[in-house]
């Protein structure tokens, strides 16, 4: 579908050449006419207008666009990365800011329980258990760390019921007849709990970079569980090429901002737009292009979908949710973040491709119509035949078909040793 698509940039053509065609015709009939008058001669008159007319074929315009798509998204899959359409393959080479999910994305998506910390009174197994049990149902990284790591430690786990989830919040279920809340401090604001001074603790535990959620049964506070989830090992070097690239680089996560930042900071990311609700993810994006920029958003989770339907261009990881895959524009295979440098990348040499191609192309008109019309004969130099100016045109043709195959050659600036290429 994308090697048929056209890009907007192949709209220009098909407007050039809607003016172009018949202001040819114009002209040779122009020249016909006027070398008639001039000579008398109905065959030399044929001659020209024949040759104004084979030499202008604008066989190369038609070229120019289609072929470079055609070889550009050919490289890509190549290299990993499928380009769902033209318009994607443009576009790319306009961002300004690449916002990157965190959750899966910059980090390995897979968390691991850390620290289980109970409340005065409370026992460590106990609250592993309610919190872990409560989990079962969820489906988000976090909670399945916490059910993994209470497993793994031997806790005995019981069946939930009236299971619900909250977005942005956390997760509530009835543990027997204990009705247990775990997510953030909004979720644990918003039931009235008293912290007792663990506001502090989850401060603490934030700026080692993990994540902390309160565990709540029947109003009361159980005590904090924690989860970290490491970086991807590509990931400080994929942002370090995209700020080398001129680009703004800005992570967003629904996560506590001081866990935000700590992750931030080992994967060299300036900017960061923290404890985002997922159904705000989409306007977080829309802030960034009101602000002027072309936005590019790279997600892996179902909640990324709107943000990746907003983005001017959408770029899922290939081992995400199927709806953001379907959301985006863009599919990273090898779920690699140095990909989303080398799609750019490719985007860039791909426009440059298509507006060489396009220069070359009217350049070429530009020379060979006036020859063509005789304005060299007419100061005593040579005549252009139609036989001639056949093999010109033809010539133009296989020149644009050259350079676009010249894509082929396309690497990424940096390559990862050990990475397959192919």
């Amino acid at each position: 579908d994308a090697q048929g698509s056209k890009a907007p940039i192949a709209y220009l053509a098909d407007v050039v050449s809607g003016y172009f065609v018949p202001v040819v015709c114009v002209i040779a009939l122009v020249a016909g006419i006027a070398w008639y008058v001039a000579t008398r001669d109905i065959a030399f008159a044929l001659r020209i207008f024949i040759s104004v007319l084979v030499i202008a074929c604008p066989c190369a315009l038609g070229l120019a666009t289609p072929t470079a798509i055609m070889v550009a998204t050919g490289k890509g899959a190549e290299h990993g990365i499928l380009i769902k359409s033209g318009e994607a393959l443009e576009t790319a080479h306009k961002i300004g800011a690449v916002v990157l999910d965190k959750t899966g994305t910059v980090t390995l998506g897979r968390p691991e329980l850390t620290d289980a910390l109970p409340a005065e009174g409370v026992q460590e197994d106990e609250l592993s258990r309610l919190v872990a049990s409560a989990e079962q149902g969820s489906e988000h990284p976090l909670g399945q760390a916490i059910v993994r790591g209470a497993s793994a430690n031997g806790a005995k786990l019981e069946p939930a019921s009236d299971f619900e989830a909250l977005p942005g919040r956390g997760i509530r279920a009835r543990i027997g007849d204990v009705l247990v809340h775990a997510g953030n401090r909004r979720m644990a604001e918003s039931l009235g709990v008293d912290f007792g001074g663990f506001e502090e603790v989850a401060e603490r535990l934030a700026d080692e970079g993990k994540t902390p959620m309160y565990a709540v049964a029947d109003g009361k506070l159980l005590g904090l569980v924690a989860v970290a989830d490491v970086l991807k090992p590509e990931s400080p070097e994929a942002i370090r090429r995209l700020k080398a690239m001129g680009l703004e680089v800005v992570m967003l996560t629904g996560d506590n901002r001081r866990t935000a930042e700590s992750v931030a900071r080992q994967a060299g990311v300036d900017r960061v737009l923290a404890e985002v609700l997922p159904g705000d993810k989409a306007a977080e994006v829309k802030k960034l292009q009101e602000g002027g920029a072309k936005v590019a958003m790279v997600g892996d989770g179902i909640n990324d979908a709107p943000a990746l339907t907003q983005a001017d261009v959408g770029i899922a990881i290939g081992s995400g949710a199927d709806v953001a895959i379907e959301s985006a524009d863009i599919v990273l295979v090898r779920s690699d973040l140095n990909d989303v440098a080398t799609a750019i990348e490719l985007s860039r040499k791909t426009i440059r491709n298509i507006r060489e191609n396009l220069f070359w192309a009217f350049g070429y008109n530009v020379v060979g119509i006036p020859v063509a019309a005789g304005l060299l004969y007419a100061f005593g130099g040579p005549l252009l035949s139609p036989m001639i100016g056949a093999a010109a045109m033809s010539l133009s043709s296989v020149s644009v078909l050259t350079n676009a195959l010249r894509l082929k050659r396309f690497r990424p600036s940096i390559v990862k040793k050990g990475r397959d290429d192919a």
